[in-house]
């Protein structure tokens, strides 16, 4: 299996177990997921509890989340962005790739500008559509996932940076 992490901060960010694709620029991976609920119980039984044969049982408190499971399953983390705050944010986050690519894969800068210039102006597009997500450790100078939906309304899918992760073999 393949962890992708933030090139950055070491976060998580989601797995090959998902469907993913490279965007039409090169520019991102776009990985799609699902809408899933989680529900945990708690059991009496598991801290010795025994209820009596003559009361009545109150049965099991749970507790449920729902989400996209590529957020659940690797602890993202929501973030709130203003138009204008994403704006900045992107800004900086193209200058750090295009720097670290300078350094270490220089044959890619001219195509990441040339993606960037394109690719971002179409997030900003479509700002309102878009959920944002770090990873678990929140690192500002880490990642952003961006969340949307298909145009069926239900299938998640997210994009990020294809030249901000790391493959890692598990």
């Amino acid at each position: 299996m393949l962890i992708y992490k933030c090139k950055f901060c070491d976060d998580e960010m989601f797995s090959d177990i998902y469907k993913i694709t490279v965007t039409r620029s090169g520019l991102f991976y776009e990985v799609e997921g699902k809408t899933i609920t989680r529900t945990d119980q708690f059991d009496d039984a598991l801290i010795g509890a025994n209820a009596s044969a003559e009361e009545a049982c109150e049965g099991i408190d749970a507790s449920s989340i729902s989400g996209c499971d590529i957020v659940l399953n690797h602890n993202l983390r929501e973030t709130g962005f203003t138009k204008k705050s994403f704006m900045v944010f992107i800004k900086e986050y193209c200058k750090k790739l295009k720097a670290w690519l300078e350094v270490n894969d220089p044959d890619r800068v001219e195509a990441f500008q040339e993606g960037c210039k394109k690719e971002v102006k179409k997030i900003v597009d479509d700002y309102d559509n878009l959920q944002f997500f770090t990873g678990e450790s929140m690192n500002p100078e880490g990642m952003v996932g961006l969340l949307n939906y298909r145009e069926d309304g239900t299938t998640p899918f997210m994009i990020f940076f294809k030249d901000g992760l790391i493959e890692e073999k598990c």
